[in-house]
């Protein structure tokens, strides 16, 4: 299976300079976690909801005066939409990640695929399998008995 066969095509996206409250504004409008950042070269960023709480939220500046530009990821991972189904969940996982934007052959963003697309579109274990991979950062820390100290 191709990747453009589990796709959601289109993608809601931002500019550079665009608030991070007119970003949040289309998260919520529009259901979605994560935002891909284009300019005229294509796609430069992206910008998901954790960013907005931690990086902009968590600051010194208002909100309105955050931009884009300011918490997005640079050089974001992302898969073809020719790419298999199977190469773009190892992207996911060797990256942990739940979202990629999708290019064409000529570089435009032409969808985005989610854990959800792929929980969708392939069998329990490979959705199974990617869920643990991506969410391995979020299991819960070994307690160590003797000090009653986490271990991270």
């Amino acid at each position: 299976m191709r990747v453009k066969d589990a796709m959601h095509d289109g993608a809601e996206t931002a500019t550079p300079s665009m608030p991070v409250t007119e970003i949040a504004g289309i998260m919520a409008r529009h259901d979605i976690g994560a935002v891909p950042v284009v300019d005229t070269s294509g796609l430069i960023g992206m910008v998901t909801d954790r960013d907005i709480a931690c990086k902009a939220l968590a600051g010194n500046k208002p909100p309105a005066q955050i931009s884009a530009k300011d918490v997005m990821t640079k050089a974001p991972v992302y898969c073809r939409e020719a790419e298999e189904i199977s190469d773009a969940i190892h992207l996911m996982e060797n990256n942990q990640i739940r979202r990629l934007p999708v290019l064409d052959a000529d570089d435009k963003l032409v969808g985005m695929l989610s854990l959800g697309d792929i929980a969708h579109a392939t069998s329990q274990d490979m959705t199974g399998e990617l869920a643990k991979a991506v969410s391995g950062h979020h299991e819960k820390p070994e307690i160590l008995e003797s000090s009653g100290q986490i271990d991270t």
